[in-house]
């Protein structure tokens, strides 16, 4: 409990945390999904490098998700441009830890780049979830 919160308040965060959580999943599916969608467009039917196409996938997804996270998740529609390059601080700490599981897993070891993508996925998000909400919409 913080020093201005009321004991109702205190009692309401375990709800607003979970709403939140909830709220960042699906929006971050939505995000997810176009990354995905253009990771595979780019990479396997044009055929540019997987960490090129990660990176533009990438980029689309936290551009869809800044939004929708500022609009419904987090409801935070002030300081937006502050908001927005912390968001994007963020998704490139994401894009990063993509790119270094991806040169590891596929460029070192030989797995299939798109098994590697999918998987970084849980990690990713985890990670984000948290700077975003102490951070780009604290």
């Amino acid at each position: 409990m913080t020093v201005t919160d009321t004991p109702a308040d205190a009692g309401q965060r375990p709800r607003r945390d979970l709403r939140q959580l909830v709220g960042y999943t699906l929006v971050g599916g939505s995000g997810v999904a176009l990354d995905l969608t253009a990771f595979a467009l780019l990479h396997n039917v044009l055929g540019w490098h997987e960490q090129l196409a990660n990176g533009v996938g990438t980029t689309l997804g936290i551009t869809n998700n800044f939004v929708l996270n500022a609009l419904f998740t987090f409801g935070r529609r002030d300081r937006l441009a502050l908001r927005l390059v912390r968001f994007y601080a963020v998704g490139l700490a994401g894009i990063a830890l993509t790119f270094g599981l991806l040169w590891l897993f596929a460029g070192r070891l030989g797995a299939d780049p798109n098994l590697v993508k999918a998987a970084s996925l849980p990690l990713v998000l985890a990670v984000q979830f948290l700077l975003n909400r102490k951070w780009s919409f604290a």
